[in-house]
């Protein structure tokens, strides 16, 4: 595969992933709500979309990248993308789980809450920045289970999530 449509951004603009994981709460509420299994088919394409190829093949986040995110008056936000990629594919992980648990074998309880459990994290940094999930990509690199080459910039930032010294601090979302 072509190594520009297989390759997940190294940087990423915050205001248009926090906007992604709004959507991804927004499509979860519905599903979960309006009882329509199938769109968990939906979200874990999405989830999988944006691992393969960052926002190249999902329709939520080239909504947020194209027409959302230019539209408001946020300034572009540069944060490391292996974190959110690791985000990402955590939520592969569960939106996947999500599906073959409402599609595959009818247990929609039990795939709402797989989905729900996934709608919670998303919300959370939608609504304050905070990525439960980067701070574990932080953790398994401070224990070394993921090389520090991973994420050259992420090192920069200590595992609270300040800057390390002489590094410019992080605005607030």
């Amino acid at each position: 595969m072509d190594e520009k449509l297989s390759s997940f951004p190294d940087l990423v603009n915050e205001v248009s992933v926090r906007l992604v994981s709004g959507g991804v709460v927004v499509l979860a509420l519905a599903t979960i709500v309006f009882d329509i299994p199938w769109l968990t088919l939906v979200i874990a394409y999405g989830f999988i979309a944006r691992v393969a190829a960052g926002p190249r093949f999902s329709p939520l986040a080239l909504l947020a990248t194209k027409v959302l995110t230019p539209a408001l008056p946020f300034k572009e936000k540069l944060i490391a993308g292996p974190p959110m990629r690791f985000a990402q594919a955590i939520g592969v992980v569960f939106s996947v789980s999500a599906a073959v648990l409402a599609v595959g074998l009818g247990l929609t309880t039990a795939g709402y809450v797989v989905l729900g459990a996934l709608a919670v994290v998303a919300f959370i940094f939608s609504a304050s920045g905070f990525c439960v999930l980067c701070r574990v990509f932080a953790q398994l690199m401070h224990f070394g289970i993921i090389p520090e080459q991973v994420c050259e910039r992420c090192n920069k930032l200590n595992l609270s999530g300040a800057p390390a010294r002489g590094e410019p601090a992080r605005n607030p979302a």
